[in-house]
């Protein structure tokens, strides 16, 4: 069943999808995406049908099926149906952004071993010329470096938020 919102909480709601696309498109992402997403963040019940997603997002059935296809891909959203109902639902994925920390991770450890083929692509020449590989090198390898420690703090203050313990949100 649906719930109930006001008008002035849903056009705060649409306002906020339409920040987070903006985001999105700012991050190299479609931004219809992103006003999923955002929808999809506040959103009451936390699963919403694609009809109903082309509906509020007043955008056409393509561009949402194309929309949440891609997120689906990036493991941010999943489809699900109910008993008795024919229709798609998508909602977040639990656990979505700590996937996307992971396949940060992954997609670091992809530039930094490009960057070290370039390096000994370039092993013979001249250093200004390596430079600019030097530097992807390193920063990839400093953000491998340290997400460990980042994984690593995370966990322990979702441990200590469960724990019901003090800790930064």
């Amino acid at each position: 069943m649906r719930a109930t919102i006001d008008t002035d909480e849903k056009q705060r709601a649409l306002a906020f999808a339409e920040k987070t696309g903006l985001l999105c498109e700012q991050l190299g992402l479609p931004r219809m995406a992103g006003r999923v997403v955002g929808w999809l963040l506040v959103c009451d019940p936390a699963h919403t049908s694609l009809v109903e997603l082309a509906e509020v997002l007043q955008a056409s059935k393509g561009s949402i099926s194309t929309s949440t296809r891609l997120l689906e891909q990036f493991k941010v959203i999943e489809r699900v149906t109910f008993p008795g109902d024919r229709r798609d639902y998508v909602r977040m994925i639990s656990g979505a952004w700590e996937k996307m920390m992971n396949r940060f991770e992954q997609e670091s450890r992809m530039m930094r071993d490009l960057a070290a083929e370039g390096l000994a692509l370039l092993a013979d020449a001249q250093p200004d010329r390596r430079g600019r590989l030097h530097e992807m090198h390193a920063i990839y390898e400093f953000l491998l470096e340290m997400s460990p420690l980042l994984e690593s703090e995370w966990r322990k203050r979702q441990a200590e938020k469960r724990a019901g313990g003090n800790s930064n949100s």
